[in-house]
């Protein structure tokens, strides 16, 4: 099975037009982790001990290999991940083993057999 994990975070704002662009791209699902909270080279602002920051969500797309980096691409244009500092990141993590895709199978089998 040759597949990868993208994990975006992103604000919760483009959580829903990230996953959009994901799907275009050829991503066939995702899970979503709401309300995750970080802090990249600036602290977090506080008023009175309330976070002011934006929440984020976590974004996980399981995708076949041969589509990860076009997919990371696409979700980072779409999110404006480059554009400015804070506007969200994402990576892509390689998968050994996975069960529970049979679901997924028809549509994704042919991509994963490409690379074997």
């Amino acid at each position: 099975m040759n597949m990868k994990l993208i994990m975006a975070l992103v604000d919760d704002h483009l959580t829903e037009r990230v996953i959009e662009a994901a799907r275009k791209a050829g991503a066939t699902g995702s899970t979503v982790i709401t309300s995750a909270r970080g802090e990249g080279l600036t602290p977090q602002k506080t008023f009175l001990g309330l976070d002011l920051t934006v929440a984020r969500d976590v974004l996980l797309f399981l995708v076949a290999a041969p589509r990860a980096r076009e997919i990371l691409e696409t979700i980072a244009s779409e999110g404006g991940f480059d554009d400015a500092a804070g506007s969200g990141i994402a990576f892509v993590l390689g998968i050994d083993d996975a069960v529970g895709m049979s679901t997924q199978l028809p549509t994704i089998k042919h991509e994963i057999e490409e690379e074997v």
